[in-house]
């Protein structure tokens, strides 16, 4: 991922992920819809993420590239490099002391841990 996507960007980013693969002529009226773009600027944008790696426009159908949860995942690891020196565990440290864990979360952290601990290292 070269740069993080404008907010524009990102919604129209979102809606490709929820409806691929979709055709680039139904693509282009649900943007008309939904963001009041002309035909015009929706292939613009595309070209644009395109480019950079997310979707292909392949003989008039618009697929994911890379997934919805890759993408972010990418963005989650460039602010714990940047921002934490790549420390999750400096990550949560300063998430909690501004956020407060709810039980359910405290719960889904441990059981995280225990299963990283008896060797799924896939969770």
């Amino acid at each position: 991922m070269e740069q993080e996507l404008g907010q524009m960007e990102q919604r129209f980013a979102e809606l490709i992920w929820q409806h691929a693969p979709v055709a680039s002529g139904k693509l282009a009226a649900m943007t008309a819809e939904a963001f009041g773009w002309k035909k015009s600027t929706m292939y613009t944008m595309l070209k644009r993420l395109c480019k950079r790696g997310l979707f292909e426009n392949e003989k008039g159908t618009v697929k994911a590239c890379i997934t919805r949860e890759e993408y972010h995942l990418q963005k989650g690891k460039k602010v714990l490099a940047e921002g934490f020196g790549g420390s999750l565990p400096g990550f949560l440290t300063a998430f909690a002391r501004h956020n407060r864990l709810n039980e359910q979360e405290i719960e889904a952290l441990r059981l995280l841990i225990e299963e990283y601990e008896e060797g799924d290292k896939t969770v």
